[in-house]
C-alpha cells in the first residue's frame, strides 16, 4: 500500500473483536485501526480489556502504510487463533462511526468523527 500526496492512509483499516466465556467469567475486547497523525505518519492503535471498560491502548507508528497493515493482519491473525470473534451484531452497525454502547467505547478515544 501506499500513501496519497497528502500524506495520509489510503484505506481504513478498522477491526472490534471480542472474546466472551461465561463458564471462565471472561469478556474482553481487541480494536486495532490504522490511521495517520497530526504528521502524518502512519501509526496502528489497539486497545484491548474488559468489555465495559475503556481498557488499555497501544500506538505502533511506522514510515509506511504497508508496515502498518503487515503488524495489523499479524495481531489480528494472534487474537482469531486465540478465539476472538467479531461482535454477534456487527452486521447491524457496520456502517456506523461512532461509540456504540459500552461494548464499543475504545472505539471513541480514536477520535472519530460521528458526522461521517
Amino acid at each position: 500500500m501506499t500513501r496519497d500526496s497528502s500524506s495520509m492512509v489510503t484505506q481504513a483499516y478498522r477491526l472490534y473483536i471480542e472474546r466472551i466465556d461465561a463458564t471462565r467469567n471472561m469478556a474482553r475486547f481487541y480494536a486495532l485501526e490504522i490511521g495517520s497523525t497530526l504528521f502524518g505518519d502512519v501509526c496502528l492503535t489497539r486497545t484491548w480489556g474488559r468489555i465495559g471498560t475503556h481498557g488499555q491502548m497501544k500506538a505502533h507508528h511506522f514510515a509506511s502504510e504497508a508496515e502498518a497493515v503487515e503488524l495489523f493482519f499479524a495481531f489480528a491473525r494472534r487474537k482469531l487463533n486465540r478465539g476472538y470473534r467479531p461482535r454477534q451484531d456487527s452486521a447491524a452497525v457496520a456502517g456506523r462511526t461512532g461509540p456504540i454502547r459500552a461494548t464499543a467505547k475504545p472505539m471513541a478515544a480514536y477520535g472519530q468523527d460521528s458526522a461521517r
